[in-house]
């Protein structure tokens, strides 16, 4: 691997071009098990530089509120409550321009490496509105001047609150001055929700809103705010998904020896499952996840506190230092600091000290209340605020172009950027591309869901063969600006979206939309949809069947409960 040469098999790529679809997956998925990804080393120094960027920006507008101290005073300030306030409100800033989460080339962003600010300040571009239908004023699908008008707003509004005094006693801001990002933000969402689930929501908004509230209830707020995250993740893992996430994630890890990387698959050439080892990373992430915190939670300092901290704080630079493909990177710091500050500095304020129990318990019992209900009724929403972060358990898409068909989204649609193929060609040249891009759908397929993707391609195709296949996490990232692994954001909306303007004729753009399994439910479900005509086929699979298979064995026993003669 070099600095910006990607470690790709040595094979004949000519000869690898000629066979079948789930052959050429194949050779790729037994090289991501020793070599994940092969990213360049360029491209790993480019997150580290970033995360950097991101700590001093944090440090640098903590430390511009008057009468703080410098940075050389860090150690005598950092404490103060306003630093934390601070510091939320900048990771949603910088979240919300898309230097966050989906950032760069490990989202397959590789020119330009963001789209976000770039794209959403553009009039014509693709907004996805959550409830067209029942809120007046949302319908449609092309973005206005009242949207950039929203959004600049809610930058505007962020700033102000980063630039703001601690006036409010004891060190901590003024309320009426978080109001305008807590009104702003849920308005502009109701008009195109893709930026209110980049902002990161479903922690970085709650947790403003938790500002507003007095010094003790604040910092128990938060504090049952980071509990409900990581109950939830902790909850939505205990799954047969899992291990496959951290089997495909470890092995994309840079610093994990290759000798190990072996470990996590039963055997990285013949059974590309994951391997009991690669489960009791798993399932005993697991349980720390949801022990610790009920540890800090009723914990008051001293050791005990200073062990659980310790453990939660490794917790989150462990999977920071995986770099994993979506690059929650800077969410991982805040987690870590949030741990220290929340439960290491003020482990004493305790579940019993809250000054308004209606408030406080509230907020975190509607937090719970809606992970209860993504679980339960995955279909209705995101998986982030739903808070399956890491389960596997995800809602996805694959987009199955005709001849000619992506050609035409190439020319019709405004986007952030081309989708990645054309990307990477003006870097690498055409057999490096085409292993690359291989690789985006080696990964798909490791996880448990994507043996159904591939294996539902006859079923949306005959000659899918000859199809242009690209997830559609990339339509999104290019279509949108944005993605993080929420196929909600590339169903039926998008796919409508884009019809306006590509006025496909039937079957020249299918598109197989799969949804997460519902806690407790066994089987999951999917549908094949028609940019012309709508949904062909829908049906469902056991997550048994799944799991049970190779990767790139698509061979499984589908039901199918609905379907509508094939035009291809």
């Amino acid at each position: 691997m070099g600095l910006i040469a990607p470690t790709l098999p040595d094979i004949d790529v000519d000869q690898w071009r000629a066979k079948p679809r789930a052959e050429r997956t194949k050779v790729l998925q037994q090289h991501w098990a020793t070599s994940g990804f092969g990213t360049p080393y360029a491209v790993y120094l480019l997150y580290v530089l970033k995360i950097g960027l991101y700590i001093l920006g944090g440090l640098l507008f903590a430390a511009s509120t008057p009468g703080i101290g410098g940075l050389g005073e860090l150690s005598d300030w950092w404490t103060t409550p306003v630093v934390f306030q601070k510091v939320i409100v900048w990771t949603l800033l910088f979240e919300v321009l898309g230097f966050g989460c989906g950032f760069g080339p490990l989202t397959m962003r590789f020119l330009p490496p963001i789209g976000t600010f770039l794209y959403w300040l553009r009039p014509g571009t693709i907004r996805l509105p959550p409830w067209p239908d029942r809120v007046p004023g949302t319908k449609g699908s092309h973005r206005t001047i009242l949207d950039i008008g929203l959004y600049v707003a809610v930058i505007a509004s962020a700033l102000m609150i980063l630039l703001s005094p601690a006036d409010r006693d004891p060190g901590m801001i003024e309320p009426w001055r978080l109001v305008p990002l807590l009104v702003l933000l849920p308005l502009l969402g109701l008009r195109d929700k893709t930026i209110f689930l980049a902002a990161r929501s479903e922690h970085y908004w709650v947790t403003t809103i938790v500002l507003l509230f007095p010094f003790v209830d604040m910092i128990l707020a938060a504090k049952l705010i980071m509990i409900a995250l990581w109950w939830g993740a902790a909850t939505s893992k205990i799954n047969r998904h899992f291990p496959f996430v951290v089997s495909t994630m470890l092995s994309n890890a840079p610093l994990m020896p290759v000798a190990l990387k072996k470990r996590l698959w039963r055997d990285p050439v013949d059974d590309v499952r994951p391997s009991g080892l690669a489960a009791g990373f798993a399932h005993g992430g697991t349980v720390f996840e949801l022990g610790m915190p009920l540890v800090l939670l009723f914990s008051s300092g001293g050791t005990v506190t200073t062990i659980a901290v310790t453990i939660m704080v490794l917790f989150h630079i462990n999977i920071l230092s995986a770099i994993p493909m979506g690059v929650p990177l800077e969410w991982n710091v805040l987690m870590a600091f949030g741990t220290v500050y929340l439960f290491g500095h003020y482990a004493a304020v305790g579940v019993t000290d809250a000054g308004n129990p209606l408030l406080v318990y509230g907020i975190f019992a509607l937090v719970v209340g809606t992970v209860a209900w993504g679980n339960l009724k995955p279909q209705h929403i995101s998986f982030l605020p739903a808070m399956r972060y890491y389960a596997g358990n995800w809602p996805t898409s694959v987009w199955l172009f005709g001849e000619g068909a992506e050609q035409t989204y190439a020319d019709r649609v405004t986007k952030s950027a081309q989708l990645p193929h054309r990307q990477l060609a003006k870097l690498y040249p055409p057999d490096t591309v085409d292993l690359m891009i291989g690789k985006l759908g080696a990964w798909r397929g490791l996880h448990s869901h994507g043996r159904a993707m591939a294996g539902l391609y006859p079923h949306a195709a005959e000659d899918h063969e000859s199809r242009f296949i690209v997830d559609g996490e990339m339509v999104a990232g290019s279509a949108i600006g944005w993605n993080f692994g929420d196929g909600h954001l590339h169903n039926e909306a998008l796919l409508a979206a884009i019809q306006v303007r590509c006025s496909y004729a039937p079957g020249e753009l299918r598109v197989i939309m799969f949804e997460a399994q519902p806690i407790g439910h066994p089987v999951q479900s999917y549908r094949i949809v028609d940019a012309a005509t709508g949904v062909v086929e829908t049906g469902e699979v056991d997550v048994a069947d799944m799991v049970s298979r190779q990767p790139w064995d698509g061979d499984l026993p589908f039901r199918i409960t609905s379907r509508v003669p094939s035009t291809t």
